[in-house]
């Protein structure tokens, strides 16, 4: 797209050979992409730039011990398609990053920010909970017929029943609904944008045609910035909406309580917390890529945000195996002993 602005990164360093090596042992394209639309970059028009995150991921994790950084790096190993990881301690302001600051496919996890938007609508007096809405329901057509997937209009809702359904499902005919409420794709990029600065977030296309052109691109092999985020941002995002930003109290409640309630990805985050551990999230899932995100509370009452992105690595299991495996690593990471100790001297408490 026209003034399109990509992180990319410097083609030196024995990180980079190994990343490139693992494309090229596993047969991915290396060719540039010739889309019409310049949406979307072969890998190595995306590693070709002077300035990236692959390199530089050691450098934004060296706050934490080395120890940790090690098991998270191995945990999300980039050759059979990009892992994007993202953390932040609300307590102690300590974050992981891996890739964080380039573009992932966000599939349902942009439908955070879709019920965000309607609630700030909903606090501002423009829209009402109890309004009911159509659910968009797809018909049927051909992949890239149109701009926009048809859709026709379904069962009416509550604009809070859509947003349960969006949350804790994945409704998508629940969410374009909300979506066509507010205006469209562009009307949440805006919010976001406006009230959040976090510009690398963007929602080009409803669901509907989300879903039907979803094969255009294979996205373990090509990064596609449409209806995408780094992963750094939706940890801000999540991480702001927690915090009691942009939102009501009554609005941040409904969101975040929908997301403790999400029955969607139990393999995934879910299955990377001990029993019984407080959480709330969202997932995602596109072709060969997959996702989850949200907020956990640790043992000490402490909530650590997470967003892993995942594209590649074999088939869905095994994308949902590895967001386990990357949420066992930052559980632990986050659980050790000097956050107590961090946390205490925050707070001015004496440490024998």
């Amino acid at each position: 797209m026209k003034g399109l602005q990509m992180h990319k990164t410097r083609r030196t360093g024995d990180l980079f050979r190994r990343f490139r090596a693992g494309l090229a042992g596993l047969g991915l394209s290396l060719a540039v992409l010739a889309a019409p639309s310049a949406q979307a970059q072969s890998f190595e028009e995306f590693l070709n730039g002077p300035e990236g995150s692959i390199l530089d991921a050691h450098k934004q994790n060296e706050n934490v011990p080395e120890q940790f950084r090690q098991q998270l790096f191995a945990a999300a190993p980039q050759g059979s398609g990009r892992i994007g990881v993202a953390a932040l301690d609300l307590t102690t302001g300590e974050t992981v990053s891996i890739l964080g600051d380039e573009p992932f496919p966000m599939a349902s996890t942009s439908k955070i920010a879709v019920a965000a938007t309607f609630l700030a609508g909903v606090d501002a007096g423009k829209y009402s909970l109890f309004h009911q809405y159509p659910l968009e329901v797809p018909v049927a057509s051909k992949p890239f017929s149109s701009n926009v997937a048809p859709t026709k209009p379904g069962q009416m809702m509550s604009a809070q029943t859509l947003i349960e359904r969006m949350i804790t499902r994945s409704d998508n005919a629940a969410t374009d609904a909300l979506l066509k409420a507010v205006g469209g794709p562009k009307a949440v990029t805006q919010w976001v944008h406006k009230n959040t600065g976090l510009t690398g977030f963007r929602i080009d296309r409803d669901i509907a045609t989300l879903v039907r052109d979803r094969w255009e691109y294979d996205l373990s092999r090509h990064v596609d910035v449409r209806d995408s985020t780094p992963p750094d941002q939706m940890v801000k995002l999540i991480a702001g909406l927690h915090e009691g930003k942009w939102l009501s109290a009554s609005s941040r409640g409904l969101l975040l309580g929908a997301m403790t309630r999400t029955i969607t990805g139990r393999t995934r985050i879910k299955a990377g917390l001990p029993s019984g551990t407080v959480f709330g999230h969202k997932t995602g899932t596109l072709n060969k890529t997959a996702s989850d995100v949200g907020f956990v509370e640790m043992p000490d009452g402490r909530i650590v945000v997470m967003a892993i992105y995942v594209t590649g690595q074999g088939g869905p299991a095994a994308r949902s195996a590895k967001i386990a495996e990357i949420t066992r690593t930052l559980y632990a990471g986050f659980s050790s002993p000097r956050h107590a100790a961090n946390d205490n001297a925050a707070r001015g408490v004496a440490q024998n």
